[in-house]
């Protein structure tokens, strides 16, 4: 089969490429940015082109008609739901909401495509007491949700009334070897292994629910192979995990006691105090989590390690990229 991932130059891109490849596909990546550096590069061998689909769209659109890919899954946003209530929130509409929009427009007109797989969020259902399912109702409490959100439904509108052959699939937090710096683990990870104190914002009492790249790359494949067009998928762990606890299991990988690694800090704007998803829609397909917090944290820490010097001059605060 051939399969185009988008915003393939991200770490979860990347992992969900090389898995489909490990698979016998026949896949391509097109991304934003620039190849990166090798700590940052988990699939050396994806064809990979850079084109932003903002403001290369005709580029992005050309790529895929020589392609013709059979499925496409986009990766292709602007994350952050902390940093999206600054004054350049638009940006994020910009992407996740106008841009992705003109895209499936064209592709409406191209019959080689089967399947179209978006990659959403959990941030969507808001803060939860218990886990959310697909038809709940959407509650996004930060303009980065809310931009989902605005594609989600721009999505399951054309499916049903011009049949457009989508899936959407709203993760739980991943993580991964590769993964940006700002992010908790590989931030916590990187932290421990060079004796930097992590700020615990809010004393880590949010819970969210984290998932290996590798077991989001698997319910990709089995969204691709198993699903009927339309639906929408929830993919997680069984339950949340608070932040601090995630910051305990990163000091306990890294071979240190939590309070050398950390200190409190407080509460981000916009913290939601828990995301956690109902995930028995995916399990009928037969998905099921295979990767616990100790192997999971094993990967990032042995990658860290591979690549400390470079990672230890890095930046490992969020950057607005346009």
């Amino acid at each position: 089969m051939r399969i185009c991932i988008l915003g393939a130059g991200g770490c979860f891109g990347q992992g969900t490429a090389q898995h489909l490849m490990d698979a016998g596909h026949e896949v391509i990546g097109i991304g934003r940015s620039p190849r990166k550096s090798a700590a940052f590069v988990t699939a050396p061998d994806l064809p990979y082109a850079h084109y932003h689909i903002v403001h290369d769209l005709e580029y992005v659109m050309a790529a895929l008609d020589h392609f013709q890919p059979e499925v496409i899954v986009n990766y292709a946003a602007q994350g952050e739901g902390a940093a999206s209530f600054k004054d350049d929130n638009w940006r994020f509409y910009d992407t996740n909401a106008t841009g992705l929009v003109r895209l499936v427009s064209g592709l409406r007109h191209r019959n080689y495509l089967s399947r179209f797989v978006h990659i959403g969020t959990s941030e969507l259902y808001g803060s939860v007491s218990a886990p959310a399912k697909e038809t709940d109702a959407i509650q996004p409490t930060s303009p980065y949700a809310a931009s989902k959100a605005a594609f989600d439904l721009h999505l399951m509108a054309i499916a049903k009334v011009q049949e457009f052959p989508m899936n959407i699939i709203r993760p739980s937090n991943c993580y991964c070897p590769g993964q940006q710096l700002h992010r908790i683990i590989p931030k916590a990870i990187l932290y421990g292994l060079t004796g930097r104190k992590l700020p615990l914002h809010g004393g880590g009492r949010a819970e969210k629910s984290y998932l290996h790249a590798k077991d989001l790359s698997r319910a990709i494949e089995v969204v691709i192979d198993k699903a009927p067009l339309g639906e929408v998928y929830n993919v997680g762990p069984l339950a949340p995990t608070s932040i601090k606890r995630v910051v305990e299991l990163c000091a306990t990988a890294v071979g240190i006691p939590f309070e050398e690694l950390c200190e409190m800090a407080p509460d981000r704007e916009g913290q939601d105090s828990r995301y956690w998803l109902d995930i028995t829609k995916i399990a009928r397909l037969g998905w099921t989590q295979t990767i616990g917090w100790e192997r999971g944290l094993a990967t990032v820490v042995d990658w860290a390690g591979e690549h400390l010097e470079e990672l230890s001059g890095l930046d490992t605060e969020f950057r607005m990229r346009s």
